[in-house]
């Protein structure tokens, strides 16, 4: 089937690879219904990995217990590419793929820890426009050369500073604006963090115990991440998350070039965060990044740090034992937080 955001094209084939049925549906529940009274669990079934417009057709199938390959398109365009392409072709595609089995599959996390992506998601997107909204504030205090004399601006100290400023009176208008909608997204944020902390399980109290991990990002990694099982080895791992250097080769001449950047972008962002956090608290980490900056710069050091900790990260995991150069009054701290 290739999926489409409003309409979808489904291309029937048995097994000699001859086409059935042909025909488009409409991605609501009308037409969700109207594909699954031509299915039976007996069918196999693949579609691409397209934004988030899979997920209600692929619940809906999962459901009726119809066995459903997510393609990963990078992949399966690298191994069936054409010059013609239309929705008719993908879908005709795919089901050849399919029945010679050379389908180039998904990660499809189990429908609960998909509902943990979209929350921890929908978290980095309001911090992202809490962060947007913060710097306009500063530009305004910034154009008319105020500074403010509290060590956090956006506290409630500072809070009430910004309230009190005598500005031109369009200045002040968006300045009133600015602090309505960072207290409402501070509300927002709170309300997240309230079922962030109820969600949290045993693997982010095992990650709660590496340095610069908190419970947001703790229970981001285990997202991510789903079941460490499907990971055999720790490079497995870092390869996945986009944090492995790559590799060109041409005879006896290999050359390690920058990471990969392929694989789990929100992975590999997080672990970077708590890398950065975790050289100025954690010695071990600290030593570790001095010796790499001291031969290729601090930005390539930050990098392998965080490689670092998320081989220490898959251990944990696999071993369910916590980081064992942890900072035992912290990491107590930690758990306390998340205790009901």
């Amino acid at each position: 089937m290739d999926i489409g955001k409003w309409k979808c094209r489904a291309a029937f084939m048995n097994q000699e690879g001859e086409i059935l049925d042909e025909f488009w549906f409409t991605n609501n529940h009308e037409g969700i219904e109207a594909l699954t009274a031509k299915l039976t669990i007996q069918d196999r079934v693949v579609m691409e990995s397209t934004g988030s417009v899979w997920t209600n057709l692929y619940d809906r199938l999962d459901d009726r217990h119809i066995h459903v390959s997510l393609a990963n398109p990078l992949k399966t365009k690298a191994i069936a590419s054409a010059k013609i392409k239309s929705d008719k072709v993908d879908a005709r595609i795919l089901a050849h793929l399919l029945r010679t089995n050379l389908i180039a599959e998904s990660y499809v996390p189990t429908k609960p820890l998909r509902e943990i992506r979209a929350l921890i998601r929908h978290r980095v997107a309001i911090v992202k426009i809490r962060t947007m909204v913060k710097n306009q504030i500063h530009a305004i205090t910034d154009k008319h050369g105020l500074r403010c004399e509290y060590s956090d601006m956006f506290g409630k100290s500072g809070t009430k500073w910004l309230k009190t400023l005598e500005l031109p009176s369009l200045d002040k208008l968006i300045l009133d604006n600015h602090l309505t909608h960072l207290e409402s997204l501070n509300q927002q944020i709170d309300r997240v963090d309230e079922e962030v902390h109820i969600k949290a399980c045993e693997d982010v109290r095992l990650l709660l115990s590496l340095t610069g991990i908190d419970v947001y990002s703790a229970l981001l990694i285990r997202s991510e991440i789903g079941s460490i099982d499907r990971f055999p080895d720790y490079k497995k791992l870092v390869s996945w998350a986009g944090l492995a250097p790559s590799l060109h080769q041409s005879g006896s001449v290999e050359y390690h070039g920058s990471i990969t950047k392929q694989g789990s972008k929100m992975l590999r962002w997080i672990m970077v965060e708590a890398a950065t956090v975790a050289v100025n608290h954690d010695p071990r980490m600290r030593d570790f990044y001095e010796r790499v900056k001291h031969r290729r710069g601090s930005q390539k050091a930050i990098i392998a740090v965080a490689n670092k900790m998320l081989k220490i990260t898959w251990f944990m995991l696999t071993r369910r034992e916590p980081y064992e150069s942890r900072n035992e009054k912290r990491y107590q701290q930690k758990l306390n937080s998340v205790e009901p």
